[in-house]
C-alpha cells in the first residue's frame, strides 16, 4: 500500500475534516493534540497529514508534496492550479459575494473607476472582466470590510458566512458570485501512480458523507 500525504487547510477546515477521516478508520489522535507540530501520521494506514495555510494547499498538491488536499473552493478559484477536484465535502459553506453600501447611494461608482478591496485579486479580476467592467483592485489580507468604511474601496469581494460582520458595519450584499465549500483535490500524477489507494480512500470518504 502506497503512503498518502494529505494537505489540510489550517483552522476550521482541518477541524471539520478530522471527524470525517475518523469515520473512515483513520487515526487522527495526533492531529487532535494541541501543539505546534505541522506533520502527523497514521502509521498503520500509511497516511501522513500536513497542516498548511489554506491558500497554500493547492500549491502543495500541484507540486506533489501532497497527494490529496482539503481546501475551500475560494482558494482553488484564486490559485487556479491544475488539480483534479474530486469531491464536494459539504462543510465550510459560505458564499463569495460583492458587498458595499447601498448601491443606490453609490451612483458615482462607474465601470471605469470602481475600486474593489479583496483577498482574491484573481477572482475579482476575472469576475468583473467577464462583466465588461474595468476595476482597480486593492489587495488586503485583513478585514476587507474596512475598505469601504474608510474610503479605500467602493466595494469588497469576499466570502460571507452569516453576514453579521457586514451588517454590523452597515454593508450589504450587492451580488452573489457563487457558493463555496470544502473540496477534496488530487495531484494529477498521484492519481495515476497511487490510483488504487487514492480511489479507495475517496470511495470511503464518499460513502461516509452519504451516510451522514
Amino acid at each position: 500500500m502506497n503512503e498518502i500525504t494529505i494537505a489540510l487547510a489550517k483552522g476550521r477546515l482541518a477541524e471539520k475534516s478530522i471527524p470525517l477521516f475518523e469515520r473512515c478508520g483513520i487515526d487522527c489522535s495526533e492531529l487532535k493534540q494541541q501543539n505546534r507540530k505541522l506533520i502527523f501520521y497514521d502509521m498503520k494506514k500509511k497516511i501522513r497529514f500536513i497542516l498548511v495555510k489554506p491558500t497554500d494547499v493547492p500549491t502543495y498538491v500541484e507540486y506533489g508534496v501532497a497527494d490529496i488536499g482539503i481546501v475551500g473552493k475560494d482558494s482553488l478559484m484564486e490559485e487556479n492550479k491544475p488539480l483534479y477536484e474530486m469531491l464536494d465535502l459539504g462543510f465550510g459553506k459560505c458564499t463569495l459575494c460583492i458587498a458595499g453600501f447601498d448601491v443606490i447611494s453609490n451612483a458615482s461608482i462607474t465601470f471605469a473607476n470602481k475600486r474593489v478591496a479583496t483577498k482574491y485579486p484573481n477572482i475579482a479580476r476575472n469576475y468583473f472582466s467577464n462583466k465588461g467592467e474595468t476595476i482597480d483592485i486593492i489587495k488586503l489580507n485583513g478585514s476587507v470590510e474596512l475598505g469601504p468604511l474608510v474610503g479605500l474601496a467602493d466595494v469588497i469581494l469576499d466570502i460571507v458566512e452569516s453576514g453579521m460582520t457586514l451588517k454590523a458595519n452597515g454593508l450589504l450584499i450587492l451580488e452573489e458570485i457563487c457558493s463555496i465549500s470544502a473540496r477534496l483535490v488530487v495531484n494529477r500524477v498521484s492519481l495515476k501512480t497511487k490510483g488504487d489507494t487514492i480511489q479507495g480512500l475517496i470511495s470511503n470518504i464518499k460513502k461516509n458523507l452519504e451516510e451522514c
